[in-house]
């Protein structure tokens, strides 16, 4: 299996990377009331801690892996670069 590409156009994500590639080395999608109630530091390192959430469209989810560029908050959900 080759190396997973994921594609993202927020281009002020610490993670976002020329071609709107995501360049974090995990990340955590769930849906947007899930994400709203889980802290900053809960992230796709603790994704199987956190319940399943189920929803009916693509816009009713969110990436809880965006942190904004330049941001103190880099380091706060565990998640590196690649």
């Amino acid at each position: 299996m080759g190396q997973q590409k994921i594609h993202c156009s927020i281009n002020n994500c610490h993670y976002w990377g020329e071609g709107n590639r995501c360049h974090a080395r995990e990340i955590m999608v769930t849906s947007d009331s899930m994400g709203a109630s889980l802290p900053d530091q809960l992230d796709a390192l603790q994704a199987s801690s956190v319940d399943a959430a189920p929803v009916e469209s693509c816009m009713e989810t969110c990436c809880k892996t965006f942190v904004e560029e330049g941001s103190e908050n880099i380091d706060v959900d565990g998640i590196t670069k690649i």
